[in-house]
């Protein structure tokens, strides 16, 4: 927790944007066990997941544990709770399954304003379409959503937390991340 504000750690290997970390996936979990509140587990490939790492890492922890990727279906959501995740992240859609369960990540601030308000929201700063930055800001993602509002992508050091966070989402530069906690 960083002022109050939880941690999801994500153990995270590579992205279909470039992104190939140099640590092995057991050492990111180990980073992601010590510092997170949360872990996040990837459920897809292209970003170096498997829903057998959910399985994986449940053995190795008790935290709460969210299975990220796109689920495109609530096929793929029911498999992550299957396979020991407590959280779902969904992409771009509402879950007929499981929703008390689900975080949504929507695509837009468009998606965002149909998202019911009971839900709690992912706001991604990363396209995930090109790997760029949306030009869609968190700030104006708070200001449209007043509910739990997670922080995710391009943060780097505790500074990078926006004001109005609820909880930030680490992934790629979770080492670094974890190396500004100590200037605290």
């Amino acid at each position: 927790m960083i002022n109050n504000i939880p941690l999801i750690a994500e153990v995270k290997t590579k992205s279909p944007f470039g992104y190939k970390s140099s640590k092995s996936w057991g050492y990111l979990f180990d980073l992601a066990n010590r510092y997170g509140d949360i872990i996040s587990i990837h459920t897809d490939s292209r970003w170096g997941g498997s829903f057998d790492y959910i399985s994986k890492a449940r053995e190795l922890t008790t935290k709460q544990i969210l299975a990220k990727g796109i689920h495109r279906n609530d096929y793929e959501v029911e498999r992550a709770i299957e396979y020991g995740a407590d959280l779902v992240l969904v992409v771009g859609r509402i879950p007929e399954i499981y929703q008390n369960r689900c975080l949504i990540e929507p695509r837009s601030l468009g998606d965002l304003k149909n998202i019911p308000p009971e839900f709690k929201v992912v706001w991604n700063s990363r396209d995930l379409e090109t790997g760029g930055l949306k030009k869609e800001t968190f700030e104006e993602a708070r200001k449209i959503w007043s509910g739990w509002l997670c922080q995710a992508s391009n943060i780097s050091a505790t500074g990078d937390i926006k004001n109005g966070a609820d909880v930030v989402l680490v992934g790629s530069k979770l080492e670094e991340f974890c190396d500004s906690l100590h200037n605290i």
